[in-house]
């Protein structure tokens, strides 16, 4: 089995490879057929600045396109219909670019130049580009068929499913990848998987630590798809593992559509949310985060100042608020905001606010209400800590509260939190944990439905609040 980064490197080195032989074979194009055309005679061909510029740049442009498109994750699971479809797409936009900064203020003859110089270019970069990729993707997709790469699976359950969907996969003529580690029980009657001789790992609830003392990848859930109940404490343990969850359908699941088959070699399971977002989307909202946010502090300078004067005339005490939030991943930093509360406000331990709190100054009502004591989040947007969409961070003490009534909050730790989002928008400042947990069920969807479109979407509702200075 190759490993990943040398794989990873091979993929690299193939994208370098065919967008410079494209290149120079586009040069070469232009030199011999659509020069001649537009000068009405033969041109020499001369290797000349311009080309060896291109024959550097070039293929930096597209690895770093196919890097933000998501050319180079999960290299072992690529299959040759994707490498396709995404090849396809990548090309597209990609000679687009090249065509509109380095192609559009050629001189020409006639518009058909434009035309053939654009399909050329295409053509060459999807033709050879894809021709490298689909090698190596047949190769790998070869490789895991014949059992020489797979991905530690750990069965969920030990019925009579599990041991069907065991003999089920273990008895494919090519395999879909999944390399059995053993299996962890429900309940005390399901370790109908000792008989074929896979191991117990443990109970349900001791997921987590089979999963990193195994290397697991892969959860296949063998629990009925209508005890939601047991599902729904399952992928609350799983969550956050990076492991990719499975469950086995029954044949409501089957007819109401909810099993996608992406193989026709794998057994048929639904694969819970195995990407939130198509790889590019990230890279484009981080993009949009860095941008903006940058933009926002050296534009809304003069605000700041005003608010921080105004914070400062409100009552005695520092202009910012420091406060340890839990991010992404579950990783701990420090949130900044404008103090809107007088100091020391939490002496008698974390709190709460509500509309008619006494410690709120009448200027952090006000900066509340506008979400203005908010702004110097931009600055936790730009360290890579906050998104500008997101769910709301809170603190461990809440977290640990909330928790307690709704496990699935663990949810809202795949994604970076943000400045504003859907709950926000919806709830404003949670009084209390059960609204925090009313507010949770709008920060899951958004998670679950999250797109760039969203975003704008939540942004501008964001920007009617501030407006309008309804926030709660």
């Amino acid at each position: 089995m190759m490993n990943r980064r040398v794989l990873v490197a091979w993929y690299v080195l193939a994208d370098l490879v065919s967008s410079g032989s494209a290149w120079t074979l586009f040069y070469l194009y232009r030199k011999t057929v659509l020069e001649p055309i537009k000068f009405g005679h033969e041109v020499a061909v001369a290797f000349d600045t311009n080309y060896f510029k291109g024959l550097v740049l070039v293929p930096l442009f597209w690895f770093g396109l196919f890097t933000m498109m998501g050319g180079y994750r999960e290299i072992h699971r690529r299959y040759r219909t994707m490498e396709l479809g995404q090849t396809l797409l990548i090309s597209f936009i990609g000679v687009v670019i090249i065509f509109f900064v380095l192609l559009l203020d050629d001189e020409v003859a006639s518009y058909h130049y434009y035309y053939r110089s654009f399909l050329a270019l295409f053509f060459l970069q999807f033709g050879l580009n894809f021709l490298l990729r689909f090698l190596l993707t047949s190769r790998t997709v070869k490789q895991v068929h014949d059992r020489r790469i797979g991905f530690n699976t750990v069965l969920v359950g030990g019925n009579e499913r599990a041991l069907a969907i065991h003999a089920e996969i273990e008895g494919m003529r090519k395999s879909p990848g999944n390399r059995f580690v053993g299996f962890v029980n429900v309940n005390g009657g399901d370790q109908l998987l000792t008989s074929v001789g896979l191991p117990r790992l443990g109970k349900w609830n001791e997921l987590r630590q089979v999963i990193g003392q195994h290397a697991v990848e892969e959860a296949i859930i063998a629990v009925d798809s209508g005890e939601h109940e047991h599902i729904s404490r399952i992928m609350n343990e799983l969550e956050g593992t990076g492991v990719r969850i499975k469950i086995i359908p029954d044949m409501y699941d089957i007819l109401s559509g909810s099993v996608k088959m992406t193989s026709i070699f794998g057994a048929p399971l639904i694969e819970v949310n195995p990407s939130i977002m198509p790889a590019w989307q990230f890279s484009l909202k981080r993009a949009i985060d860095i941008c903006a946010s940058a933009l926002a502090l050296i534009v809304l300078t003069p605000v700041f100042i005003v608010l921080a004067i105004g914070v400062k005339l409100s009552s005695p005490g520092p202009i910012f608020f420091w406060q340890e939030r839990i991010g992404k991943h579950g990783r701990p930093f420090r949130i900044v905001k404008f103090r809107s509360m007088y100091a020391d406000a939490e002496r008698h331990g974390p709190q709460l606010s509500s509309t008619s709190d006494p410690r709120i100054t009448s200027f952090g009502r006000w900066m509340r209400k506008t979400r203005m004591d908010e702004l110097p989040q931009f600055w936790n947007v730009l360290k890579g800590e906050m998104s500008l969409v997101g769910p709301r961070p809170e603190r461990q003490h809440f977290i640990d509260a909330i928790m307690e009534m709704a496990p699935h909050y663990r949810h809202l730790h795949k994604v970076r939190p943000g400045i504003t989002s859907w709950g926000q928008v919806k709830f404003g400042y949670a009084e209390n944990v059960e609204q925090m947990v009313r507010r949770l069920k709008f920060d899951v969807l958004y998670i679950e439905n999250m797109s760039i479109a969203m975003d704008l979407k939540i942004l501008a509702y964001t920007v009617l609040i501030i407006l309008k200075g309804d926030g709660k």
